[in-house]
């Protein structure tokens, strides 16, 4: 029975020795289950006569212990900013950039023609952005002038050898098969 910090135990002398294992192993952050399956696991093993006497160490699981002494780092750290006794400035108002321009004193009809030259002006200004992007595809890329000079045949430069080579290949063709018929004999 167990009562907060307190545990109760009643039995052989042999079983409360276990408990008191599994209980010190819980104050240890180790939870029971891990030390009830090794006893379950033993009391099979001395029900096998043949493995009584041998050692069970290849039989009883292994558990190993994961560090918890670090702590889980989160993925985005936010850096903090410097503190300021001062709160931040109040942004200017409507009426106050009105007045830093000077459309606060202007009258309605000045007010509504500036605002169409804007407009104007802004449209503009996308239409030329438009049509740029639109005959993007049709201006030709800068060709790259090669800095190598290319050697200049002569009509007159023509290798003998490779000529001569190239008539006797076409005139052994020619003789042995004049028109490109295969041999009968070899079929």
């Amino acid at each position: 029975m167990v009562q907060g910090n307190t545990v109760s135990v009643v039995g052989p002398y042999r079983g409360i020795k276990q408990v008191s294992q599994i209980v010190t192993d819980c104050m240890k952050n180790i939870h029971p289950v891990y030390n009830i399956k090794t006893m379950m696991i033993k009391r099979e093993l001395m029900k096998n006569e043949k493995l009584r006497c041998e050692s069970w160490d290849r039989f009883l699981p292994k558990f190993k212990s994961k560090n918890l002494s670090k702590r889980k780092q989160p993925l985005k750290k936010r850096e903090k900013k410097e503190y300021t006794p001062f709160p931040p400035a109040q942004p200017e108002s409507k009426v106050d950039k009105q007045l830093a321009t000077g459309e606060y004193f202007m009258k309605e009809k000045e007010k509504v023609v500036k605002a169409k030259v804007m407009k104007k002006l802004k449209q503009a200004e996308a239409e030329t952005q438009r049509m740029e992007k639109r005959n993007e595809p049709f201006i030709p890329p800068d060709e790259k002038l090669s800095t190598l000079k290319k050697k200049e045949r002569n009509p007159t430069d023509v290798d003998v050898n490779k000529l001569k080579a190239k008539i006797k290949k076409s005139q052994k063709k020619s003789r042995g098969n004049p028109r490109g018929k295969e041999n009968p004999t070899m079929q």
